[in-house]
């Protein structure tokens, strides 16, 4: 499913999950160029309508729960959550159509639990100083800094397994629905798979992406330590 092409005599491949996560990508740039655009034409003292209303809400909705977990005064991180959060979306729902989950893919996971993993430690870093950043390796006894060490490490391996996990078995779980019925009655397919979807793919999708994204804003606030009081731009 993916693309295989040669050059110089060697023959390369480009596994589905990337082709797709780069569709993904393609797709949600036109999107957000189209509400730009949009927000560019639209007047202010008026109350927006269509494309423009469903954005407004889904804003407030990012918006609040940013607010809610990392404070007021990180409004700032609203950005990379919200695009987090739409292109988890959009991968993990993307086996609806057809196509391979880019979540599916280890690789993918992985990229997103390591730039999360960046974010925490260079923030903590940024807010507190390497002095103090350092310490907290050693609290609450020196001794323990290797389990601290090995604490840090294993974040990004259990927030990338977590949602390679869940999306890659609703996968599998979903192909063996498939042969089981058709092996019954294909007639039965088309009424019955759907209640399935609605579980392994749209039910679990969109609680794997409200949990990989609190899991960030978590994992981000803690290393920052206490809210300050100037806003994080």
């Amino acid at each position: 499913m993916g693309i295989r092409f040669t050059i110089n005599g060697k023959e390369i491949y480009i596994h589905d999950t990337v082709v797709n996560s780069w569709i993904i990508v393609i797709l949600l740039s036109i999107f957000a160029i189209v509400v730009n655009r949009k927000l560019k034409k639209a007047n202010i003292d008026e109350k927006p309508t269509g494309l423009l209303n469903v954005v407004e809400i889904l804003v407030e909705v990012l918006e609040s729960l940013v607010k809610s977990v990392m404070g007021p005064t990180r409004m700032g991180f609203m950005p990379y959550i919200g695009t987090l959060a739409l292109y988890l979306i959009c991968a993990n729902l993307f086996g609806l159509l057809g196509f391979t989950p880019p979540t599916s893919d280890y690789n993918v996971t992985l990229a997103l639990a390591i730039i999360t993993f960046t974010l925490m430690h260079y923030n903590g870093i940024k807010s507190n100083g390497v002095k103090n950043y350092a310490k907290g390796f050693f609290e609450p006894m020196a001794f323990l800094f290797p389990i601290n060490l090995i604490g840090e490490i294993a974040t990004p391996i259990s927030l990338s397994f977590r949602l390679f996990g869940n999306i890659l078995s609703g996968s599998i779980i979903m192909a063996l629905i498939y042969k089981g019925l058709n092996s019954v009655s294909m007639f039965l397919t088309p009424f019955v798979a759907p209640v399935f979807h609605f579980y392994f793919d749209v039910f679990s999708g969109l609680i794997q992406t409200l949990i990989f994204s609190m899991l960030t804003m978590l994992n981000i606030a803690n290393k920052m330590g206490d809210e300050p009081t100037e806003v994080i731009k």
